[in-house]
């Protein structure tokens, strides 16, 4: 279902292939009327010859979008691009800010370059990072642990506008049942100590326990996104969230991981959460990194 609120969208053009399948991944997007896109270039001094040619990139990927009912400006910027991108986000506080997952520039076998980390990292609004090639926008997987990040991270995606035909998988990860550890030496000593653990009937009755808990998770999850038509399929298992998450990826190939993370807090080197950084650093495919305020 199309938003009536129309977004307001900065998007890091680089000219990397990256920063092109997020031109296709935009214009497949549904923006309400009267949506703006910014599409910011920096370059640094040693560039300065270069401007020309960015300016004819800038308006090649305004053509390629300026075939909808939104408004799309363009801007060249004289500085480090992550400084640029997230100043200009403070500037115009935008809904989305979207990029490609690596520049020109960046190490081959490196899944995210240093601009998009920084991003990702620092801003204050949710981000997409785009890997290509693009294969369209139709196999979404959420990732949900009942937070309050992942709670904005569904009430974002449910007015978020999507295309039609969609599968939507709803994930939830139980955390791992503890296993026996071996404490030692005692006192200098070799006795070993067997720190106490529930019996098979117990364990047992634990992961039914927190089975009940996450699926009723996903019940809540999925009853919030039909409120705005968005139907899910629940998709529950077990062990370290990211390891998980990302098997599921690799083994079925989503179109786009969306999952919560902290926004700003006093710990600056602590913005995102574990789990969202390695989602970002690691899966193979886009990523919707929803932020907010960190103090709630």
């Amino acid at each position: 279902m199309t938003p009536k609120k129309r977004l307001n969208i900065l998007f890091a053009d680089d000219g990397s292939q990256h920063a092109q399948a997020a031109v296709e991944l935009l214009n497949d997007i549904p923006l309400p009327p009267n949506s703006c896109i910014s599409v910011l270039h920096a370059f640094n001094s040693g560039q300065v010859p270069l401007i020309p040619e960015y300016e004819r990139m800038l308006e090649r990927t305004k053509e390629q979008l300026s075939n909808r009912h939104f408004r799309v400006e363009t801007e060249l910027k004289l500085g480090p691009a992550a400084e640029m991108i997230l100043d200009k986000a403070l500037e115009k506080k935008p809904d989305l800010i979207v990029l490609g997952a690596k520049g020109l520039r960046a190490t081959a076998g490196i899944l995210l370059g240093g601009v998009a980390q920084q991003v990702v990292e620092y801003a204050c609004c949710p981000v997409l990072i785009v890997r290509a090639p693009y294969r369209g926008l139709r196999h979404i997987l959420l990732e949900t642990d009942g937070s309050l990040y992942s709670q904005r991270a569904v009430r974002y995606l449910g007015k978020f506008p999507l295309p039609e035909l969609l599968d939507l998988r709803v994930m939830h990860v139980l955390p791992p049942m503890r296993r026996p550890i071996m404490m030692e030496p005692h006192y200098g000593g070799w006795q070993t100590i067997y720190a106490q653990f529930p019996s098979q009937e117990e364990e047992t009755a634990i992961e039914e326990r927190e089975a009940k808990i996450g699926k009723a998770l996903l019940k809540r999850t999925s009853s919030l996104l039909l409120r705005h038509g968005l139907r899910s399929t629940s998709v529950l298992t077990r062990g370290d969230a990211a390891t998980e998450i990302i098997e599921y990826v690799d083994m079925h190939r989503p179109d786009l991981i969306v999952a919560g993370s902290r926004g700003l807090s006093e710990f600056k080197g602590w913005w995102m959460g574990s789990v969202s950084r390695k989602l970002v650093h690691y899966s193979k495919c886009s990523v919707l990194i929803v932020k907010g305020p960190g103090k709630e």
